[in-house]
């Protein structure tokens, strides 16, 4: 059954990712088409939302270059999300983000802004001088992918882990020391996130990778699913107490 076939289709970062919110209206991300600019359609760089009846269409963030993966709170019920910054601005820069949107319309910053406060030395004097830009939640490492995210609701892994958000690290592609391909972890507490750090690892070997990690999945006992694309896998990581 067709629900909505009113999406920009552009090329790049053309693909759409969509669950199905709590508020039990379907959330999908169009990307922005190329790596940075400011495209001709407001719909590009966006999360959009639609009724399941294929009504109500509407924009509930802009400047979010190319998000992935996005989950709601499992108690406050915000819409929290990755996002992939530009390229080509050096090893270092910009950060990848993870994001809280906890109303509908906030500018996450592209192609003007990323992370916390850095401007993009191309776009960002060109901002529009109204747009309040709301900083990312946290950032992430540079070019490191952040792909899929979960926040942990299981009951398997220790208690320090339940209030985690679990990030799948594609991997860069173009720096000249690679980053990212694992899955690393976060700390939320309701509004804010903290220690990023890393969770599973291992997948880069030097300077060559044999697996990348895509998305992550919270299974009803409580493990961790991890889908790679390289290596054609799908892992599940559970935690057994020391006896």
């Amino acid at each position: 059954m067709l629900v909505f076939d009113s999406f920009p289709a552009a090329v790049g970062h053309s693909w759409k990712y969509l669950r199905v919110g709590p508020d039990t209206m379907l959330y999908v991300t169009v990307g922005s088409p190329f790596n940075v600019g400011i495209p001709d359609d407001a719909r590009y760089a966006t999360i959009m939302r639609v009724r399941l009846d294929g009504s109500g269409a509407e924009i509930l963030a802009r400047g979010v270059r190319n998000t992935v993966g996005f989950d709601w709170h499992p108690i406050t019920r915000d819409l929290w999300f990755t996002d992939n910054g530009r390229d080509w601005l050096g090893d270092n820069l910009p950060p990848d983000e993870l994001n809280r949107a906890p109303v509908p319309g906030l500018d996450f910053g592209y192609p003007y802004r990323y992370g916390r406060n850095v401007p993009d030395p191309q776009y960002g004097g060109r901002a529009d001088s109204s747009i309040v830009f709301t900083p990312s939640a946290l950032n992430l490492g540079p070019h490191v992918a952040a792909l899929g995210m979960r926040f942990y609701t299981g009951k398997m892994f220790p208690q320090a882990y339940r209030r985690c958000v679990f990030i799948a690290e594609h991997g860069s592609w173009n720096r000249t020391v690679p980053d990212g391909y694992r899955v690393t972890t976060a700390v939320v507490d309701r509004d804010s996130a903290s220690n990023y750090s890393a969770f599973a690892e291992g997948w880069l070997n030097g300077m060559t990778a044999w697996g990348r990690p895509v998305d992550v999945e919270v299974m009803p006992d409580g493990a961790l699913l991890v889908s790679d694309d390289k290596a054609g896998a799908v892992y599940r990581i559970s935690y057994r107490p020391r006896n």
